[in-house]
C-alpha cells in the first residue's frame, strides 16, 4: 500500500490521505465501508466529545459539530469490547460465530441491528453479552449523500449486499394499470 491513498466513487474523490488516516477517520459512510468492515449507525452530537446512539451517550474524541447535529457513527469491529452484561453499555444476543484463524467474527443482535465484533475469545451463539466502546473507538462523520440510504448497517447487515451493489435500485411500486374499456 502507498503512503497516500485516494478513495473514489464513480469518478468522484471522496477522501485523500494516509492509509491510517482514512481507516481511522473516514469522511463519509462510503469511505468507512470501502476501506474496511464497519458498524455504521445514526447518532447525534449533543455536545463536543459526546455522541448519542441507541438512546445512550458515549464519550468520543470528536468536536466541532453543531449541538444535536445528526451524524454517522463508525465503530470498527475490533474496537468493540465484550464484557459481562452487568458492565455493558449495550447488551445483545450472539447470532453467529465464525472462526477466522486469529480471531472470531461474532454477529450480535442489538435491537435488530446486527453488529460485527472481532475478538480472540470464543462466545457461543445464543449468549447475551454486554459491550463497551472506548472513546477512540468511536469515529464521527458529518452526514453525507451516503448517509441513511438503507438506515443503520454493518458489514453483516442484510442490507450490506444492497449497499455495495452499484446496480441496486430500491423497488418502486408499479403504477396500477387503468381499466380498459371493453366493447360489447
Amino acid at each position: 500500500m502507498s503512503d497516500t491513498v485516494v478513495v473514489m466513487d464513480k469518478g468522484q474523490i471522496q477522501q485523500v490521505g494516509t492509509p491510517e488516516n482514512i481507516y481511522n477517520e473516514p469522511q463519509n459512510a462510503f469511505v468507512a465501508d470501502f476501506i474496511g468492515e464497519s458498524n455504521i449507525l445514526d447518532g447525534t452530537m449533543p455536545a463536543d466529545y459526546i455522541v448519542e446512539f441507541f438512546g445512550r451517550k458515549f464519550k468520543c474524541l470528536d468536536s466541532g459539530f453543531e449541538k444535536n447535529e445528526p451524524v454517522d457513527v463508525v465503530i470498527r469491529p475490533e474496537d468493540v469490547d465484550i464484557v459481562p452484561v452487568s458492565e455493558g453499555r449495550l447488551t445483545g444476543t450472539i447470532t453467529n460465530v465464525t472462526f477466522k484463524g486469529v480471531h472470531y467474527d461474532i454477529i450480535v443482535d442489538f435491537k435488530g441491528f446486527k453488529w460485527l465484533i472481532q475478538t480472540t475469545d470464543f462466545y457461543p451463539v445464543g449468549d447475551t453479552i454486554g459491550i463497551q466502546i472506548v472513546p477512540d473507538g468511536i469515529h464521527i462523520m458529518h452526514k453525507s449523500v451516503y448517509s441513511g440510504k438503507f438506515g443503520d448497517y454493518s458489514s453483516y447487515s442484510e442490507e450490506y449486499d444492497e449497499i455495495n451493489d452499484p446496480d441496486f435500485a430500491e423497488d418502486e411500486e408499479a403504477p396500477a394499470e387503468e381499466p380498459k374499456d371493453e366493447e360489447n
